[in-house]
Parts: structure tokens; C-alpha cells; sequence
């Protein structure tokens, strides 16, 4: 088959296991990749290259960069995200003073919201999160202001009088209006149905600006090296602006969408969720189920064996927790994969009982070509972590939510809410692997920086990448550079079931490169996420180059 494209490269890591699991010393370094038709037809050194090339075939030689499988992050919301990113970003604000300074310089300007997102509760010490802040800067204009871990937002007097909210609310999920020893609500919106009280009264964008904000925003992915990403949300909404996109021309990256299945669903929801697997476009899909089983540690919404040191942490998402057990059985009957949202150690550990259960209530081919998936696992004992091994139960976690919002001396929000014994269960990436666990990683954007590079190397160094000074968080849990590189490629693919397609650069599967400026498994991590990606292609089809690449 004549190739479309040679991409030549000094360095290629094909992540093939077997290649990696029989090298043989006597040939050439792979150092080139033929394609045809969006599909891998050859692998093999430069010299191998000259004998596949024909009239008509493109080659690209990127010199001394090095060539890996297509970067796909397992955890994404890019339209969910568009809601999460409005307004000021407080994600660098590491006080209170300087949350309201940024805020006051917006508070005003238009006579609309004040808005702000990734707010992280660190900012306010020991203050507790009050709408009275945001009161002293607002005044009469309503606020609402998300927090960094998407499950949560503050509002201000003025919003919650719009809401109409004054004072509790009874809800068919673990969701809370926050309110003090008066019955009165502080502004604390904990949970998807209590910040909808507030966000239905917010005006909208247009949908010709929404769909701006993420054709910029897919772009941006590309740019930074993603060849794909697994959505774990989806709308009608998405649905009319992926198709929207794709009118204009191709995504620059594969998306794979999992919509939400939530507390009070019945067998009817259930069911029209599951006519929706297989539908989408060109290079988006609707592909698995996502449902929650917890919250989050910081907002005290988690579901743990024991409370956290406020005595909370101790209920599950789901008010009946074997309607959730229900729920997986029927997607997991019809082979649907399911990822399931579960943080704290009983929330992980009813996922397990459930997913457990499979083996009695779904036929065996069904449940082996069936992946399901836990998603976060951000505080669990040594039991969990052995459970996992034998179920082909996959994990897929995100390293800088522990590097960017813990501390190895425990004084932030989250180790201090959990005390010490938990709070050394931080994130057991390396543990998992070393249980044989398919570990997927990911960034979880908006609520932390989608950039794979920095990703990549935080999952080894256990601190944020470019600050040597900062002392390493559970260091022990540390991936080696090739275990953080799999989770975005090979391990990436079998967390979606795409093995056989995907995930490696292998004659036959999807021809989706990043081409970097350095080698991700030899140079050191910190310069590794400071470095360039110098291109990324999907089936074969360049989706970024730098210029002088071109």
C-alpha cells in the first residue's frame, strides 16, 4: 500500500508492549512511521523509509524530536468547562485579600454578575467561606463564584435573594444550601442541584460564543499535545456544538463523552441513556456512563469509613446507595462501560462491591470486553488497592490535584479536613501500578491546567513542576517516566477499551502522534514540562506544527 504520509523522528517510543517485551538488539532504531489512509501500514528505521516511499508520498522529517503515540487525557469537560471558566480566574489567588482584590477590579463593569471561578478554599485560612465577603465588594450586583473543585460555589446575598433561597432546601441528592446555627444560608452551595437553585437565574451566552470559546479551547488542546480526551459529561448542548464544529471543518482531537446518570433516575432514564452509546460524528462519540457515588473531601461531601475532622465526609451522592449498584448493572448487562466519580475509601469501596458483583449478574464475554472505570481514588487503604488487582477495574486519576492543591506537611484544606493517616493515602498512583491496575491520567480541566507535559512530569515528581523547593507529597507514590507517559497513551487506550486501535505505534491502529522537543523518558521531569510539543496528528493528519516544522 503506497503510504500518504512518513513521519521520520530520532527518537520513536512505539509503547508496543510486545516490542518493548522482546527488543531485538540486531535491528535499526525505529525512526519512522508510514501511513495510509488515517490507519499505521509500517514501522521501521530511516532506512526502511526510503524503500516505502512512492510518488506522491509526503514525508516529514522532524530531525531530533521524539515521536510517541497520540496524547489522550482521560479526564476532561471542555463544555461543562466553558460554565466553570466564567468571569475572574482566582486560581492564582492564594489569599482572601487576594480573591477580593481581583474581584472588586471586576465588580461593577457591566451592572451584570460578578463572576468568578477556581477559587480554591485554601485562600480563606481559617475563615470560613461566607457570602459576607463577597458582599463588602458587591453590593447590590449578585455574585456567584465557583470553587476550584467544580462541586461547589459561593454566592453573595444578592444572588441568593434572586434564588429566592432562604434558608434550607431538601434535595433527591447529596447536594446542600449551607446554612449557620440560625438556619440562615452562608452562600456555601455545595453540589450540582443547590448551585442550579442560583445558575438558572444567570443570562446565558450565545451559542455562537460558546461555540467560539471551544473551538479556541480544542485548539489549545492540540496545541499542547493532545490527539484525544475522555469527556465525563455530555449535553444536548454538547452534542449541538461538536456538530456545529465539525460542520466548519475536523475536531484537531478525538473526544470520547460520557453523559451522566444521577440520583433519582429510573430504568426509563436509563434506558433512553443507553440508546444514546455509539451516536456522535467524525471524531466524537458517545461511548460510556458517568455517575457520581461522592463529592469532594474540601467541601466535606465525600463518602469515608470514619468523618472528617468537621464530622463530615459520611454520606454517599446517592441517598440509596444500591439504586447507584442497580444502575451500573444495567449499563454493565448491555456492555456499556461505566466511570464512576468515588474520592473518599467507602465511596471506592461500594464501587468495588458493585463492579464485584458483575461476575454473578452479567454474562462473562459481556463483562470481558466491558471496561469500567473509578475515577479519582483520592484517599483509599492498603485493602482497596488490593482489591483492584484481578477485577480489570481501571483507575484513572489526575497527579496535580494532589500537587497543586495538598502539601506534604498537611496544613492545606484537604490533608487537614482528613488528618494524617488519610492524608498519607494521597493519591496511590504508584501503588496501583505496581497492583497490575490499568492506571488512565488526566487532568480533570477546568479544575486543573489540561497541559500533559507538566502533568506527565508531576506524576513522577509528586510536586508542581518548576518549583524544586517544594517538598514532594508522598513521594513513595512517584510513577517512573515511562509509567506517566503509558497513562496518557497506551493505559489510555484500554481505559476506553481501544487497545486494539489505539495507543500504540503499531501496524494496523490509528495513526494519532504528539511529537516533542524532548524525550519524555530521559530527561529530567522538570525540564520535560517546561519543553516544546512540536506537533500532533490524527489519523495521520497534522493538527499542530510549529512553523518551521510545516
Amino acid at each position: 500500500m503506497t503510504p500518504d504520509l512518513i513521519v521520520l523522528a530520532d527518537t520513536i517510543h512505539t509503547m508496543d508492549e510486545q516490542h518493548h517485551a522482546q527488543p531485538d538488539t540486531h535491528q535499526q532504531p525505529v525512526q519512522a512511521v508510514a501511513v495510509s489512509g488515517g490507519v499505521i501500514t509500517a514501522v521501521g528505521s530511516r532506512q526502511d523509509a526510503g524503500q516505502w516511499q512512492q510518488a506522491g508520498t509526503r514525508v516529514l522529517d522532524l530531525g531530533s524530536a521524539t515521536l510517541t503515540p497520540g496524547l489522550v487525557d482521560c479526564h476532561i469537560h471542555p463544555v461543562f468547562g466553558l460554565d466553570l471558566t466564567i468571569g475572574v480566574d482566582l486560581t492564582g489567588a492564594a489569599s482572601l485579600a487576594e480573591v477580593l482584590t481581583l474581584l472588586q477590579a471586576e465588580a461593577g463593569h457591566d451592572g451584570g454578575w460578578l463572576r468568578g471561578w477556581g477559587l480554591n478554599p485554601n485562600a480563606f485560612g481559617t475563615v470560613p467561606l461566607h457570602r459576607s465577603a463577597l458582599d463588602s465588594i458587591s453590593g447590590e450586583q449578585p455574585a456567584f463564584i465557583r470553587l476550584f473543585d467544580g462541586h461547589s460555589a459561593l454566592a453573595n446575598s444578592r444572588a441568593l435573594e434572586l434564588a429566592g433561597i432562604h434558608g434550607r432546601v431538601e434535595f433527591d441528592q447529596a447536594s446542600e444550601v449551607v446554612c449557620d446555627a440560625e438556619g440562615v444560608p452562608t452562600g456555601l452551595l455545595l453540589e450540582a442541584a443547590a448551585m442550579e437553585l442560583v445558575q438558572r437565574h444567570i443570562p446565558q451566552e450565545s451559542f455562537a460564543r460558546r461555540k467560539e470559546r471551544l473551538g479556541d479551547l480544542l485548539r489549545d488542546f492540540a496545541r499542547s499535545g493532545l490527539t484525544g480526551g475522555h469527556i465525563m459529561d455530555h449535553s444536548a448542548e454538547s452534542a449541538e456544538l461538536f456538530q456545529a464544529l465539525e460542520a466548519e471543518g475536523e475536531l484537531p482531537l478525538r473526544l470520547r463523552a460520557a453523559p451522566w446518570c444521577m440520583p433519582g433516575s429510573n430504568e426509563a432514564n436509563w434506558k433512553e441513556l443507553a440508546r444514546s452509546m455509539g451516536t456522535g460524528g467524525r471524531r466524537w462519540s458517545i461511548e460510556a456512563i458517568k455517575l457520581f457515588v461522592d463529592g469532594t473531601v474540601d467541601n466535606g461531601t465525600a463518602w469515608l469509613y470514619e468523618p472528617d475532622v468537621r464530622g463530615q465526609s459520611t454520606a454517599p451522592f446517592w441517598p440509596r446507595p444500591e439504586e447507584y449498584s442497580a444502575a451500573v448493572r444495567y449499563f454493565a448487562a448491555r456492555g456499556i462501560p461505566t466511570a464512576t466519580h468515588a474520592i473518599g475509601d467507602a465511596g471506592v469501596d461500594h464501587v468495588l462491591v458493585a463492579l464485584e458483583s458483575l461476575r454473578d449478574a452479567v454474562p462473562a464475554d459481556v463483562l470481558r470486553r466491558t471496561v469500567h472505570r473509578i475515577e479519582h481514588l483520592e484517599t483509599v487503604p492498603d485493602e482497596l488497592v488490593a482489591r483492584f488487582q484481578g477485577t480489570g477495574v481501571v483507575a484513572s486519576m489526575q497527579p496535580t490535584h494532589c500537587t497543586h492543591y495538598s502539601l506534604a506537611d498537611h496544613s492545606d484544606n484537604w490533608s487537614t479536613r482528613l488528618g494524617p493517616q488519610r492524608a498519607g493515602r494521597a493519591w496511590r498512583c504508584r501503588d496501583l501500578r505496581d497492583a497490575g491496575v490499568t492506571l488512565g491520567i488526566g487532568s480533570d480541566w477546568p479544575i486543573a491546567p489540561f497541559e500533559p507535559l507538566p502533568i506527565i512530569a508531576d506524576a513522577q515528581l509528586r510536586r508542581r513542576s518548576g518549583n524544586p523547593d517544594q517538598q514532594p507529597i508522598a513521594p513513595s507514590q512517584a510513577l517512573t517516566a515511562l509509567q506517566a507517559l503509558e497513562g496518557y497513551t497506551s493505559h489510555a487506550a484500554k481505559a476506553a477499551g481501544l487497545w486494539d486501535v489505539s495507543g500504540s505505534i503499531t501496524v494496523g491502529k490509528r495513526a494519532d502522534f504528539t511529537a516533542f522537543e524532548l524525550d519524555p523518558l530521559t530527561t529530567a521531569p522538570d525540564d520535560f514540562a517546561a519543553s516544546r510539543v512540536l506537533g500532533t496528528f490524527v489519523d495521520g493528519e497534522v493538527q499542530f506544527m510549529l512553523e518551521r516544522l510545516v
